[in-house]
C-alpha cells in the first residue's frame, strides 16, 4: 500500500482495494495500522477523498537518469517471465522501482513499455510452455540439484543434475547443467518429471551462461551440417542464400566460392543438415539456384521443376 501510495499523489479506498485485491475494510484497518505505526497516512474525507502520504515520505533512487530508469524496465521479458512462475515477483519489484523514482523519472516505466517488446517465438509458432518449467526455475534460482527424468529418442533416463541457468531461444526453452561432471544442455520440455533435492549445491564461479550458450549454439549449428551440396546461383540466389539456410555456413561458402562465370553465376560448396533439409531450403530460391551435385538431389529438383512447368504451361 505504502508503495502504491508513493506512486501516484492520492488514492481511493476502492482503487487501493482493486489493486491489492483485498476488501475497503481491510484497507481502512490498514491504513490504520500503518498510521499507528509512524507511516503518515492521511485520509482525505469526502466523495472525492482518498489515501495519501504526506511530509515527503519516500525512499528515492538517487543517480538515475533516465535512460538508466527505462532500461531497468527492459530488462524484464514479460511473457518469459510468467512462464517461469515470475510474474508476481517482477511486478512487486517493478512497483518498488517505481515508487522509488524521481518524479520527474515516473514516467520511464511507460515510456519504455510503449517504445520495446520482445515476442521471443517465431512466426507460424503456438509455443506451448513446458509442465515442469516453474519447478526448474525454482531450482535455477535457489542453486537446488535436481533429480530428473529426461526424454532422449525412445527411451527415458534418469539423470542428477546441478541447474545452472536457463535459455529462451526462439520460444523453445533450454536447461544449462552439470552433470557427472561436465556442463551439457536439455530441452526443458523433454523433462517428464523433476524432483528438487533440499540441499544446495555450489556453483561454480568461473561460469558464464552467455558465452556457454554461445560456444554450445556454435557447435551444434555445425555439428548437424553432415552433408555437402554443390550448387550455381545468380547474384540474387547469392544474396538471399543466407536467408534460406545456415547463415554462417552461407557466408562461408560465399567467401570460399570463385569468381562468377560467363553468366555471372557463382558455384558454392554449402554445408547443409541433409539431403532432404536442403531441398526445402534451395526450392525457395527458385531459378536463382541450380543444383549440381549430389546426382539424387539435382534428379529431385529436376523432377520439382518438371512439375511446375506442366502447371504454368
Amino acid at each position: 500500500m505504502v508503495l502504491l501510495l508513493q506512486s501516484r499523489p492520492s488514492m481511493t479506498a476502492a482503487e487501493l482495494a482493486r489493486e491489492l485485491e483485498v476488501s475497503e475494510r481491510t484497507v481502512t484497518r490498514d491504513a490504520l495500522a500503518l498510521s499507528e505505526a509512524g507511516v503518515p497516512v492521511y485520509a482525505d474525507r469526502g466523495r472525492a477523498g482518498g489515501y495519501r502520504l504526506i511530509g515527503g515520505y519516500r525512499t528515492r533512487l538517487t543517480g538515475l537518469a533516465r535512460s538508466e530508469a527505462e532500461a531497468l524496465f527492459l530488462s524484464g521479458v514479460p511473457g518469459a517471465l510468467r512462464e517461469m512462475g515470475l510474474e508476481d515477483a517482477a511486478s512487486a519489484a517493478r512497483l518498488k522501482v517505481s515508487a522509488a523514482l524521481l518524479p520527474s523519472l515516473r514516467d520511464a516505466p511507460s515510456s519504455a513499455a510503449q517504445r520495446f517488446h520482445l515476442d521471443a517465438p517465431g512466426w507460424y509458432q503456438e509455443p506451448e510452455t513446458p509442465a515442469l518449467l516453474p519447478a526448474v526455475a525454482e531450482a535455477v534460482w535457489d542453486d537446488r540439484p535436481v533429480t530428473a527424468r529426461y526424454r532422449r529418442r525412445d527411451a527415458e533416463v534418469e539423470r542428477e543434475l546441478e541447474p545452472y541457468g536457463l535459455v529462451l531461444k526462439a520460444g523453445v526453452w533450454y536447461l544449462c547443467a552439470r552433470a557427472a561432471g561436465s556442463f551439457r544442455v536439455y530441452r526443458v520440455d523433454r523433462f517428464t518429471a523433476v524432483t528438487l533435492a533440499e540441499g544446495r549445491f555450489v556453483r561454480d564461479e568461473d561460469f558464464d551462461l552467455p558465452a556457454f550458450w554461445e560456444e554450445r549454439a556454435a557447435e551444434f549449428a555445425r555439428s548437424i551440417l553432415r552433408t555437402e551440396v554443390v550448387v550455381r546461383l545468380t547474384a540474387a540466389g547469392a544474396r538471399d542464400l543466407p536467408y534460406v539456410t545456415d547463415r554462417a555456413a552461407a557466408r562461408e561458402a560465399l567467401e570460399a566460392a570463385g569468381p562468377p562465370d560467363a553468366e555471372g553465376r557463382v558455384t558454392v560448396t554449402l554445408p547443409v543438415e541433409s539431403q532432404e533439409v536442403a531441398y526445402g531450403q534451395l526450392l525457395r530460391l527458385g531459378p536463382e539456384a541450380e543444383v549440381l551435385g549430389p546426382g539424387a538431389l539435382r534428379t529431385l529438383f529436376a523432377e520439382a521443376a518438371n512439375r511446375m512447368a506442366r502447371l504454368y504451361r
